[in-house]
């Protein structure tokens, strides 16, 4: 295929993406305004919220991953105009994740004691404990919100969580403010009062999406259709059927990268506050690859319900291009700024210590420069994939690449080899690199066969 075929999808493809990205890119600028705030407190505070966010994280995967079943459904019924179906996808997928916010929040908050037994730092845990406990409650609003924006996206509406999440990182911005520093009189929470500003704009998120989808002509037919709660077997179990594995996809991936925060935790407090700066700020690049990933899903969704595989390789290889290209771009400037960004996060003032977390942290985004780029190629394969609703093997892969390979790197190159917190991203990188080239293979290998059947 000539390079120009791929190029003239660029454009319907960011159409797409960029609401996602953005929508995404508010996720993490949650953390990342977070981060900024409380670590001008000092680096013990940043490790703190660090730890504290690597339990969320690991419950937010499975609540996400069973959501992202909503969209490859709802995408398929929408290109053959069967609103029925689409009615039913959404009652069973809030149902689902109402559901399983409740158990997620509850499982949080019943495994706070283990940050006791998990040899960080006691003064680390001690700050990480109460921030633990507010975020615990905004897993509840953010799952249901999934829900809703994996419904929108489906139906090709992928602004609406843009807004969203734009509007809850205003509400998010604002009471951290005042409540991480005691402004006027507001009390000083510190690391706390970043964890109720967190559920605060997460509450407001949910309220406002359930606005919008109301409001607009083409989804307020469907959200008044929602009472009473009908009980639609045939979608809950196709959810389950895709949202088992994807949440295992993204728990497995979600607890290699937490895995590496414990382990930089174990190394020293600073290992652990450079780790979460390149982490926060890697995080935030992946969200363009992330969007892309859901116009794959929304694009390969459609092609499939049309039955057009021809098309559908060509859009999804045209997803790879343009997502590679752009990560480029971004691993140019983490090396280019990988000395600057840390200083972001740290205020000199608060100590010695911040220097040499400066320092350490300017090496892993060295490192994440090359890491980004393989990241960014395996979500936007398993989107496509999940387009695809060829879920079962990718999770194996992602178990593989990730249980079997990356962790023992990780912990080889980082304790055994003692390359400490880069030892950690080398392992991290390389468990990527298998992913990414295994996922991609796989849906070469499907849509070929797809093509090959349907000539």
């Amino acid at each position: 295929m000539m390079l120009q075929q791929f190029f003239k999808e660029f454009k319907t493809n960011l159409r797409l993406a960029w609401p996602v990205m953005l929508g995404m890119l508010g996720h993490t600028l949650v953390q990342f305004v977070d981060n900024i705030m409380v670590g001008r407190l000092g680096t013990t505070e940043l490790a703190a919220i660090s730890l504290g966010n690597s339990f969320v994280f690991i419950a937010m995967s499975v609540g996400i991953g069973f959501s992202t079943a909503i969209t490859p459904l709802v995408a398929e019924s929408d290109s053959v105009k069967k609103a029925s179906a689409s009615q039913n996808v959404l009652v069973e997928g809030l149902r689902l994740c109402t559901i399983l916010g409740v158990f997620l929040f509850l499982a949080v908050f019943m495994a706070k004691p283990l940050l006791y037994k998990m040899g960080q730092d006691a003064l680390v845990v001690e700050l990480a404990f109460p921030y633990l406990n507010w975020v615990a409650v905004s897993l509840i609003p953010l799952v249901i919100f999934q829900a809703l924006k994996q419904f929108s996206d489906g139906m090709s509406l992928t602004k609406y969580s843009m807004y969203a999440t734009l509007l809850a990182n205003v509400v998010n911005i604002a009471i951290n403010y005042f409540l991480i520093f005691g402004i006027w009189i507001f009390p000083k929470w510190g690391v706390t009062g970043a964890a109720v500003g967190t559920l605060a704009s997460r509450v407001v998120m949910l309220i406002f999406m359930f606005l919008l989808l109301t409001k607009d002509s083409k989804t307020n037919g469907f959200i008044r259709g929602l009472f009473p709660f009908r009980y639609n077997r045939r979608e809950f179990r196709q959810i389950i059927q895709l949202g088992f594995p994807s949440s295992l996809q993204m728990f497995f991936e979600v607890s290699f990268f937490t895995f590496a925060i414990w382990v930089c935790g174990f190394l020293s407090k600073n290992a652990q506050a450079a780790n979460q700066i390149a982490l926060n700020l890697s995080s935030m690049t992946f969200m363009v690859a992330l969007g892309l990933s859901v116009a794959a899903t929304i694009r390969v969704g459609n092609q499939k319900g049309l039955g057009a595989f021809r098309e559908l390789k060509r859009i999804a290889l045209s997803v790879f291009l343009l997502t590679l290209l752009i990560d480029i771009v971004f691993a140019l400037v983490f090396i280019l700024g990988n000395a600057a960004f840390p200083w972001l996060y740290l205020d000199p003032s608060t100590g010695a210590d911040t220097y040499a977390v400066a320092e350490l942290a300017a090496s892993l985004l060295f490192i994440a420069a090359f890491f980004q780029i393989f990241d960014g190629a395996q979500v936007v394969a398993l989107g496509s994939l999940r387009g695809l609703q060829d879920v079962r093997i990718p999770t194996w892969i992602t178990f593989f690449a990730y249980g079997l390979i990356g962790v023992p790197l990780v912990l080889y190159l980082s304790i055994k080899a003692d390359l400490g917190a880069q030892g950690v991203w080398i392992g991290l990188c390389l468990g990527l690199v298998v992913s990414s080239l295994l996922l991609y293979l796989r849906f070469r290998y499907l849509s070929n066969k797809l093509i090959r059947i349907h000539v």
